[in-house]
């Protein structure tokens, strides 16, 4: 099973997840292809009402910790309560990596 989808499933086990997106972004980093390093994830659910962003964020660090242990590099997190998702789901984009210019030297 892949990193992302692991995640994936982890994030959706979660009692009161109601929606969950997980993305690969580690083509956007020097690193080599199918690295699976760097991730994307938004979820909403009744399991953020009443925290704050960082005690969110400490959450689904916790639940992660594993992958973080076996080479994930980096997980943007946004987290939504359904209300926050329903007033406004819009999900920046990831910021460019520095070294993303240098990523096809990393590959070959």
């Amino acid at each position: 099973m892949s990193r992302m989808d692991r995640i994936s499933e982890l994030i959706r086990g979660t009692s009161g997840i109601i929606h969950c997106e997980v993305l690969d972004e580690s083509s956007g980093h020097n690193v080599p292809m199918g690295s699976e390093t760097h991730f994307k994830l938004v979820a909403v659910g009744d399991v953020f009402v009443q925290k704050s962003r960082i005690q969110r964020h400490r959450m689904i660090n916790a639940m992660l910790q594993v992958e973080f242990e076996s080479g994930m590099h980096a997980c943007s997190m946004h987290l939504f309560t359904p209300e926050e998702w329903e007033a406004s789901s819009d999900v920046p984009d990831s910021p460019e990596c520095v070294n993303a210019r240098n990523k096809d030297s990393a590959r070959e």
